[in-house]
């Protein structure tokens, strides 16, 4: 039996926190391509169920679009079970927006809830969760009983940590679900990839989101493909790459650059290096510590290299450095306004900050 964790869709995100208007409505329509794609490989790879670890969709405020593209298949790809945990981004009224839910659709509630999966095997295979809420405020493991017999997964949401620590009902406490005889705990909120042990019987795992949708988010993004043997338990987990964009930060250090059409130099042999796809969306970071006389177009360059990829973001991060004794004989304003600043009582780069804002002052540049 074939089973796909995935979680943390945020379908109906508003993506607008990088991206212009245009890409943002793109990149809100690519969150439900992905979603699709999932379903078709589902089907063409015989999967039996699609577990989705909470956040489903991004808000409580679902477009009627986004609604009907999520259920029309749902409903049309029967042989497929689908279990859905809401997370801490999801609509509580859910499913009350929808008119019908088809039989294989199977939601969960504050309390756990188990459902015996069809199986062609000897091996009992169970699917319990519970979603964050007052019936288990204190720890979701504490009331979970489980047939040591079965072959046992478990669906939660929320933060994993050893132990609880005050009022956060989206944390999951570890040590409350071990010993429990969970053979696979699927978990979602955590937006990378994770896969741990649980105790000697068990593992716990994030798939991470299908698709990042921002910076903090880099990396490759998909789910998690379980394969389980029907008569003897036994479990592979793969993670599948599937996103159609993924983000990435590449920090550039431009120390030995004086120029704009050196730092591109510098940013184009590394980015070769790189090998990023075409429909990449990157964050270059320039480092280093360049000259008070380093000419340097952020806005340029992010134009230049967005030509290349789907998006780019240049962040300049640099530091700047004074070389206070060209400056030490020079009788003109220039050199008596370095040599007052360096005699102050301040931290280097605010020295060298303001000796670049008063040198660009008196040339007549732009600050």
């Amino acid at each position: 039996m074939k089973i796909i964790h995935c979680a943390d869709l945020h379908l109906d995100s508003k993506m607008s926190a990088n991206l212009p208007a245009e890409q943002s409505r793109e990149r809100r329509d690519e969150l439900l391509f992905t979603f699709q794609r999932m379903l078709q490989y589902a089907l063409t790879n015989d999967v039996s169920a699609i577990l989705i670890a909470g956040d489903l969709f991004d808000s409580g405020h679902i477009s009627a679009k986004c609604k009907n593209i999520v259920m029309h298949p749902i409903k049309d790809y029967a042989s497929i079970d689908f279990y859905y945990l809401k997370g801490n981004h999801d609509s509580q009224d859910f499913p009350a927006e929808f008119d019908v839910l088809p039989d294989n659709l199977f939601l969960f509630t504050d309390s756990w809830t188990s459902y015996p999966v069809r199986t062609r095997g000897r091996k009992k295979i169970v699917i319990s969760g519970a979603e964050s809420g007052a019936g288990n405020a204190d720890s979701p493991g504490a009331s979970l009983s489980l047939e040591e017999d079965a072959f046992n997964i478990v669906m939660l949401h929320g933060q994993e940590a050893e132990y609880k620590t005050g009022n956060q009902k989206e944390m999951i406490e570890l040590r409350s679900l071990r010993n429990k005889n969970i053979d696979y705990l699927a978990l979602g909120h955590v937006h990378q990839f994770k896969r741990k042990r649980l105790d000697a019987r068990g593992i716990y795992c994030y798939p991470g989101c299908l698709e990042g949708r921002g910076f903090d988010e880099c990396g490759e993004h998909g789910f998690v493909l379980l394969t389980i043997n029907e008569d003897s338990g036994a479990c592979e987990t793969e993670f599948i790459p599937f996103a159609k964009r993924n983000l990435y930060e590449e920090a550039v250090d431009i120390s030995d650059c004086l120029t704009t059409a050196g730092i591109e130099a510098a940013v184009t042999e590394q980015l070769y290096k790189r090998q990023y796809p075409a429909g990449s969306m990157l964050k270059i970071i320039l480092t280093g510590q360049v000259g008070l006389d380093c000419e340097k177009d952020c806005g340029y360059l992010s134009a230049r290299f967005a030509q290349d990829y789907y998006y780019v973001k240049v962040i300049d991060q640099t530091e700047i450095r004074v070389d206070y004794d060209a400056y030490r004989l020079d009788e003109s304003l220039k050199g008596q306004f370095v040599r007052t600043v360096s005699r102050e009582d301040l931290p280097d780069e605010q020295k060298a900050r303001i000796i670049k804002l008063g040198l660009t002052a008196l040339s007549g540049g732009e600050w």
